[in-house]
Parts: structure tokens; C-alpha cells; sequence
């Protein structure tokens, strides 16, 4: 088939014909793909596409989060809901489904960290490859992103992600790693950031040397939208498909670097290849598609919710409440729910329950609900005074506080972690005129809780999808026993986070000096306290560890349920090495079990000690090596609640030798690095972190034009900064602007569809930089090039049809 595709043809294979599809090849047989938002459900448009979520799109299944079912530490699960996000997708004509996401979770900040799964890399990987196997199971192409080292939202598209090797390979690939080896994913998504210095779309070491040569993946790569920097380079390194479509001056690019000996044509063939295999490799539009089961699909949602809610506090026994409990409901979130994030994977629900809606079908008895307070911040004295008489008249108070919208969504990182003052100023009245307060948790990321012990409870729902309130329901009535637990750390402040001091990076650079310490990596080694370890959560019952079995392969041991109620408990086994070495975590988690249980029942279980158990990157010899040494086994019920322990030594790959890292790094002691400190972690000298002065170029930021030398361009910046507070003040993110204020100049040539070329850009940039005369000539000119390029272009493709 690619022998007899002309050059032309080839080339433009390799990028969008809109913003949704790819390019097909119909007198060969290769249709076009048609890609769509999936990470928690599918997100295909109607009317006028957009890749932000803000145009309506069609009804589709909204599942709760992967940050929610994360909590749930179960991949067949998360198999099971990306079969019914495959079903879902091939029923609505989607071929390449765009998720799951499984960035690392550096810090609670980011904006995104509702649509990725956890802190740690294992668990992340694990949940990851569920969601892929169910997904593919059904002819659909999954897409994991953002690959690699996307911590952040602000200047996403500009920043250059600054790490050492080994943090990079342990920390922020090894769950790519997983999903890449264990589901096999036909495509896979880039970021848009750089990755030491060089574009991750682009980054050979990235999709040549890891992706490819190490982990086998025969997939194709595809860039976010407009994440795509220099198309000859990206075919180069092993990026396959430029999305949206940036017109045929990537084609054209395309061409001429294979015609002038730049590009030589079969590596253009092997993206090709991998952009037909992915056509070809799937559902075929002429395979019958099964009636989708809506129904069923919605009851799977509020199964996975259940699994996935975290009982983090129940004093004295007050949860589940008996039947004819009689209980007010208080807070806009049991009226109007935060069930998902803002952004691109923004679903439209085929059904959204409410609590206000629910609670009917308990035998809870609503003596009445209150809004209680303004969901974005406002203050409000008749609402919280209503809130208060329904408190006083009740038995128990439902209190729904959560992070409003603007709080959480693509294109905008959090500024701190507290939530907002009117909610937590209504919990402080409402437990004076009633003790027995139940805080119902709605967030897709940690926030700071000290207000713990105003509450008797506190269940943690985070974002649980379309279902989610009756889920929720179920577990505060015991018809479900909770059994999530946390996927992430919750710090007692925002100032305890190791990347505090690091994150965000706001100019050039983001540098992640605090290496391997990330989540409980740094606060069980650091020996920080904090508000609720990772892998914490309470249950309606007890369960007891024993029996512990440790061999060179596996560890054996026994859970029981000790306790008078069924439930089931999330097992967790982590290692540690002891003696000194190189530099490494106190313990790091290595598997895990989710096991039921009835009350009374106990059951022997095995976790495998897989090819990660033992492992660190050896930067010396560049490859995974083993320490000769003894380690402890630890296995229990959170990292900090260690129940069994035992040793085994291992005969290694390598004996340990002297640290050879600066002295910080070996006791964690990382929250304040010095530049000698983190270039010696690093290997090499420190990039700069601040922009440059002086003109503006191709890959700066939009936001740079506050201090053009134009001032027309600096009018601009004023303008869209204005729009972009106003929006926020309104509570309701302007996503476009975001992603504009953010994006770089030459993603206006990107993502126009051929409307703008990059030469035109080249001149918008002369008036950008106070050469208006010359500027504006030269947009002229370059403009008429690219419609005369892009006609002839077009009818030399429609030549070949």
C-alpha cells in the first residue's frame, strides 16, 4: 500500500484534515480516523468543533473521574468502564478514543489533576492499562497522555520541563511504561511541553530510544492539539499524526525536506505505516455496533463511584446512618453536583442525580435542604441562616462543600489549596448548634482540611461522576460499606508539598528539583506529617493482616475480615532498601490487591514481585540495574499503617556504592535546593529559567506581548488579560482565552487550518516587535503565498483522489 502512495500523499497522511479527523487516503482504502475527548467519557461534538470542551457535544455516559477511581485501586474496573467507554465510542462513529490520562500528580496545583490518576507511578500505570484493555477490547483506539512530564497548565505549551534522568524514567515514564507493556495502546498522545530542552513531539529520546526501542510500542503517535512544533522534525523522531489540522503547510514541509535529502523517505514511510496499521487495525464503520445499554452503563458509573468514595473520618460510630434518621441536607453541591472537571474532557451526561433528587429512594427522613452558601464564595446571610434552623431541626446535617469550577480545569493550575471561606465559616456555625455534622467532600484534587474536627464525619467523594449522589447515598446509608482509598497524599498545607517552592514554573523552565521525592516518597522518607497518608481510608469494619510469606518471587499473607459487616480491603505491599546506596524513598509501593470480603472471612493472597519491585535507573551504566542488598517488605493498609514487614536479600545486579548525589537528596531534606545542588542531580548546568529580553519569537508565549515594543501588541495583551479576569471574576473560565494567553505564537499557524502560515506569523511577529511598516508588508505578501500554495497544494491532492 505505501509504494503505490505518492509523496504527496504520504505527507499528508501524517497531519489532521480537521479538527477531529485525520487524513485519509480513500483510492487506497485508508479511511480517516475520527478522534474524540474520552479520559471519563465520550466527548464527540455537534455543530462547531472546538478541542476545549466549550461547544455542546453529544450525550454520552459521564463515569467519575480517574483521580475518583484512582481511590478505587482496582483495575478491572477501570477495564470494565473503558469497555463501556469503547462501546460508547464505536457507537457514536469514534475511532481513536483520547485518554486515559496519567500524568504524575507533582503537586495538587495543577489544574488537571482530576483527570489523572495519582501520585505514584505504579498504581497510575496499573489503572491506566485497565482503562486501555477495556477500550481497545471494543475496536476503539486508546490514547494515553500527556506523554511526558506535563505537571503543569500554565504556559503548557511553552515551558521546558527541567529533570534529571532517573526522576524522569522512575518517576514520570515508568507508568507509560506499564500501560505500553501490559495493554499494548495503538496510539499514544504527546505533550506539549518540552522535555529537557527539546519539544516532547519531537524528543527522540522520548519517542525513539524509551518509547520504541525499550518498550516495544508499534503505535502511533500523536501530537495535543496543536502541540505540534516543526513537522519534519516530529515525522523524524517518531510522531506520526499533527493534530488539529494545521492546513498543508505541513505537507508541504513534508515534501521538501524529503526532496532535498533532509528527511530521508522511509522514515516518512514508518510514520506512514503506523498511521495506517492504526486505520486498519480496528473497527471496521461497516462492523455492526451492539445497542448501547444507557441504563447499564449509568449503573456501572454509580458502581464505580461507590468503589471509589473514601470514608476519611466517622466518629463515634455516626456512619451509616439507621433508617429514619432524620437528616437536613445543606450545600449548593447536593443541589447542583461538581461531578467532573472543566475542559476538554467535559461530558455531557446521558442523566445527572442529584442528592436532592436521590435521597427519596433512602429511608433517611429529609426534614428539609438549604443551599447554605454561595458555591462561588460570595458571602450570604440568608443562606446560611436558613442553613442553621434546618441543622437545628434535624438529627444529622449533610453538609455537600466542595471546589467550585473555576477551581479546577484544563488551561488554569490552582493558586492554593484552601477552599472557600463562606463554606467552612457555615461548618463552624452549624457544628455549634449540632455535633453531628457529616461532611460530604465533592473535589477532583487535595485540598486543606483543618477544619477536621468541626465535623463528626467527613466522606470524600471527589469528582463521581453522573451517578455520583446516589452513590454517595448509598455509602452514608451502609447499603454500600466504603472501601476507596486515597491515591494521593493529603498534606496539612500547601507549604508542606516538596515541589512548594518549585511549582509552577512561570517563565521558561519548570524545574523539578525535588527529583524522586514526590508524594508520600517525600513526606514517609522526610518523615513529614500530614493529614492522611497515601492508601488511607476507613471502612464500616476491621480488618487483621498475619501470616506474612516472603520469597524471591512473591509475598503471601493473610487478610481477615474481622468485623460483623462485609467489605473489602485494599492490601499494599512496599519496599524499601536498607543499608546505604544510592539515593531512594523509604518505602515506594510495588503492588497491591483489592480483596472482599464477607464478615468473618479470611483469605491467603499473593502479590508478585514483578521487574519493578527492586529496580532504580543507574544514570552510570544507563540502564535498570538492581542493588545487592537486603530489603524490607512492608505490607499494610496505608503507607503509614504498616500491619507485616520482613526482609529478603536480593542478589543484585550491582553492589551499592558511595551516594553520589548531593547530601539533600539522600535525607529528603528537598524543599529548598540549591542551584550547586540541582546541577549536580542534573549532570549538567542549569538552563535559564527566565525569558530572554529583547524581541519575540516563534515559540514565545502570547502573554509575552505585555512587554512588546509594539504598542498595538502590548494593547492586545491588555485586552485579552482583561477579557481573561473578567471571566474568571464571573466564575466561569474562558478556556480559549486560557489557551491563547498561554499558547505560543506559531500555534496560530497551527491551528487555523492552513488559514495562517508560519512566514505569516514570522510577519505578524515584525509588527509584534515594533516594525509595523515592514511587518504588515510582509503578512501581505506571505498571506497571498499561502493561498496560492494552499490551492495548488490542494489541487495536486485532489489529483491523486
Amino acid at each position: 500500500m505505501i509504494e503505490n502512495l505518492t509523496l504527496l500523499e504520504k505527507a499528508a497522511m501524517l497531519s489532521g484534515k480537521n479538527i477531529w479527523e485525520s487524513r485519509g487516503i480513500p483510492r487506497h482504502g485508508v479511511p480517516s480516523l475520527f478522534m474524540s475527548d474520552g479520559p471519563h467519557g465520550v466527548r464527540k461534538q455537534l455543530g462547531s468543533a472546538d478541542h476545549l470542551g466549550i461547544n455542546a457535544s453529544q450525550k454520552a455516559t459521564c463515569f467519575p473521574t480517574a483521580a475518583t477511581v484512582a481511590n478505587s485501586w482496582d483495575p478491572l474496573l477501570a477495564e470494565q468502564i473503558g469497555e463501556a467507554l469503547g462501546e460508547e465510542a464505536a457507537s457514536l462513529d469514534v475511532d481513536v478514543l483520547l485518554g486515559p490520562g496519567l500524568n504524575i500528580k507533582r503537586s495538587p496545583l495543577c489544574g488537571r489533576n482530576f483527570e489523572y490518576f495519582s501520585e505514584d507511578p505504579y498504581l497510575a500505570g496499573k489503572m491506566a492499562a485497565g482503562y486501555v484493555r477495556g477500550i481497545q477490547s471494543q475496536g476503539v483506539a486508546a490514547t494515553p497522555k500527556h506523554f511526558a512530564v506535563n505537571s503543569q497548565e500554565l504556559r503548557r505549551m511553552t515551558t521546558d520541563s527541567v529533570l534529571d534522568e532517573r526522576t524522569l524514567r522512575e518517576i514520570y515514564l515508568t507508568a507509560f511504561e506499564i500501560v505500553v507493556r501490559e495493554a499494548e495502546p495503538r496510539a499514544l498522545m504527546t505533550s506539549y511541553n518540552l522535555v529537557n530542552g527539546v519539544y516532547a513531539n519531537e524528543n527522540t529520546f522520548l519517542l525513539q530510544k524509551v518509547l520504541r526501542n525499550e518498550w516495544g510500542f508499534e503505535g502511533a503517535v500523536i501530537t495535543d492539539w496543536g502541540g505540534g512544533n516543526d513537522a519534519v522534525e516530529g515525522a523524524r523522531n517518531g510522531s506520526a499524526i499533527e493534530m488539529p489540522s494545521p492546513g498543508l503547510e505541513s505537507v508541504r514541509q513534508l515534501v521538501a525536506a524529503v526532496e532535498n535529502g533532509a528527511l530521508p523517505e522511509a522514515e516518512l514511510d514508518a510514520r506512514v505505516r503506523e498511521v495506517i496499521e492504526l486505520a486498519l487495525a480496528f473497527r471496521s464503520p461497516l462492523d455492526p455496533v451492539a445497542p448501547l445499554d444507557v441504563a447499564g452503563h449509568h449503573l456501572l458509573a454509580q458502581r464505580a463511584a461507590e468503589q471509589s468514595i473514601v470514608l476519611l473520618k466517622n466518629d463515634r460510630g455516626l456512619l451509616p446512618l439507621a433508617p429514619g434518621t432524620r437528616v437536613a441536607v445543606i450545600g449548593d453541591f447536593a443541589e447542583t453536583p461538581r461531578y467532573q472537571g472543566a475542559g476538554s474532557s467535559m461530558v455531557n451526561p446521558t442523566q445527572l442525580t442529584t442528592t436532592v433528587q436521590a435521597i427519596g429512594a433512602t429511608e433517611l427522613e429529609l426534614v428539609d435542604f438549604a443551599r447554605g452558601f454561595d458555591r462561588h464564595g460570595a458571602a450570604d446571610e440568608d443562606l446560611a441562616a436558613a442553613a442553621v434552623l434546618a441543622a437545628q431541626a434535624s438529627d444529622v446535617v449533610l453538609l455537600y462543600l466542595g471546589l467550585d469550577e473555576v477551581s479546577e480545569s484544563e488551561g488554569l493550575d490552582r493558586s492554593d489549596m484552601r477552599m472557600a471561606p463562606n463554606q467552612l465559616a457555615l461548618l463552624s456555625r452549624l457544628r455549634a448548634v449540632n455535633p453531628n455534622v457529616v461532611v460530604v467532600l465533592s473535589a477532583g484534587s487535595t485540598v486543606e482540611i483543618p477544619w477536621l474536627g468541626e465535623c463528626a464525619a467527613l466522606v470524600h467523594g471527589y469528582l463521581a461522576g453522573q451517578a455520583g449522589a446516589a452513590a454517595l447515598l448509598n455509602v452514608l446509608t451502609g447499603a454500600v460499606n466504603p472501601s476507596g482509598k486515597l491515591a494521593e497524599t493529603y498534606p496539612i498545607r500547601h507549604e508542606d508539598t516538596p515541589a512548594f517552592r518549585y511549582f509552577p514554573g512561570t517563565e521558561r523552565t519548570a524545574e523539578y528539583r525535588e527529583g524522586l521525592y514526590v508524594g508520600y516518597r517525600y513526606y514517609d522518607t522526610a518523615s513529614v506529617p500530614v493529614r492522611f497518608p497515601f492508601g488511607f481510608g476507613l471502612s464500616y469494619t476491621e480488618f487483621s493482616y498475619s501470616g506474612l510469606t516472603v520469597t524471591d518471587t512473591a509475598v503471601s499473607f493473610t487478610v481477615q475480615n474481622s468485623g460483623t459487616v462485609d467489605g473489602a480491603e485494599i492490601a499494599q505491599l512496599y519496599i524499601g532498601r536498607n543499608g546505604t546506596g544510592v539515593h531512594r524513598p523509604a518505602k515506594e509501593l510495588k503492588g497491591f490487591v483489592k480483596v472482599p470480603l464477607a464478615a468473618g472471612e479470611k483469605r491467603v493472597v499473593t502479590i508478585p514481585l514483578d521487574d519493578k519491585a527492586f529496580r532504580h535507573f543507574d544514570v552510570v551504566s544507563g540502564a535498570w540495574q538492581v542493588e545487592t542488598a537486603e530489603y524490607t517488605v512492608h505490607v499494610g493498609a496505608s503507607v503509614a499503617d504498616i500491619r507485616l514487614n520482613g526482609t529478603l536479600t536480593v542478589p543484585g545486579t550491582l553492589v551499592p556504592v558511595a551516594p553520589t548525589v548531593p547530601s539533600p537528596y539522600h535525607t529528603a531534606a528537598i524543599t529548598d535546593i540549591s542551584d550547586a545542588n540541582f546541577a549536580a542531580l542534573l549532570g549538567r548546568e542549569i538552563p535559564p529559567a527566565h525569558w530572554t529580553p529583547g524581541p519575540l519569537g516563534i515559540n514565545d508565549a502570547l502573554c509575552q506581548m505585555r512587554d512588546a515594543r509594539s504598542v498595538l501588541a502590548r494593547l492586545a495583551f491588555s485586552i485579552l488579560n482583561r477579557m481573561l479576569k473578567k471571566s474568571e471574576a464571573a466564575h466561569k473560565p474562558d478556556l480559549n482565552l486560557l489557551f491563547l494567553t498561554n499558547m505560543p505564537f506559531r500555534a496560530i499557524a497551527k491551528m487555523t487550518n492552513g488559514a495562517v502560515s508560519l512566514d505569516m506569523v514570522e510577519s505578524i511577529l515584525l509588527i509584534v516587535n515594533g516594525r509595523f511598516v515592514s511587518g504588515s508588508g510582509a503578512l501581505i505578501r506571505s498571506s497571498l503565498r499561502n493561498r496560492r500554495a494552499n490551492s495548488q497544494t490542494r489541487k495536486a491532492l485532489q489529483a491523486t483522489a
